[in-house]
């Protein structure tokens, strides 16, 4: 058995484990074929871990009517909605009513504080590199790795961020222009964020004028 397999199946007995009636009933139906394709061909080559998200996560609209997500990612300051469309149940077997609600559910759970993202059967089938691109986009500025979180400061996490909207090497003058530190304290910053293994040198010599994320620090940036 795969390292997926394994991890999958401990994923789904945890999470059965803890759930009743409903609750129970809709993981076991809920969770088949399709998301699990999304778990192997999107989310584990992306993340190697299925920490902090939940399949088949109940949530309430607007009526206090329940409902459930395909996947929720949540985390102490994200949570994200993830949805696996298949054409055929989406599309074609949707009346005007029901599309209408699933409009307005991605609005109500928007003005909530989630972040939807919808992904088709047939990407993750047959294009799946495209949606491991998209996800990541969408959800890798929001994470930190756990051993990080205390070490790293707001001032840290704001100068990743910048580095990661900028793409392109972090430059001392971005950071002095994005934040108004003298270059005294910026360098002070970013060489802990380079003893932290976030950052690296993007150029050679004895003052270092240029920094890019490292290999994997996407992982690592919160938003």
């Amino acid at each position: 058995m795969s390292t997926f397999e394994q991890r999958h199946s401990l994923f789904m007995e945890q999470h059965a484990a803890d759930r009743f009636g409903e609750r129970k009933g809709r993981l076991l139906r809920g969770h088949q074929f399709a998301e699990k394709l999304f778990l192997q061909n999107v989310w584990w080559p992306v993340f190697g871990s299925f920490e902090q998200l939940h399949p088949e996560f109940e949530v309430y609209d607007w009526n206090r009517k329940s409902m459930f997500l395909d996947f929720a990612f949540v985390t102490s300051i994200c949570r994200f909605g993830i949805e696996v469309d298949g054409y055929q149940s989406h599309v074609k077997e949707m009346d005007r009513e029901k599309f209408s609600y699933a409009l307005n559910r991605d609005t109500f759970l928007t003005g909530l504080g989630w972040k939807m993202l919808h992904f088709s059967f047939d990407d993750i089938q047959s294009r799946p590199e495209i949606c491991r691109t998209l996800l990541q986009l969408a959800i890798s500025p929001y994470l930190l790795r756990s051993d990080s979180i205390q070490s790293t400061t707001r001032i840290e996490k704001d100068i990743l961020r910048l580095a990661w909207k900028l793409g392109r090497s972090l430059r001392p003058k971005d950071v002095r222009d994005e934040f108004g530190f003298d270059y005294r304290t910026i360098r002070k910053h970013l060489a802990s964020l380079m003893e932290k293994q976030f950052l690296e040198p993007a150029s050679r010599g004895r003052v270092i004028r240029k920094f890019t994320l490292k290999q994997g620090a996407l992982e690592h940036i919160v938003g």
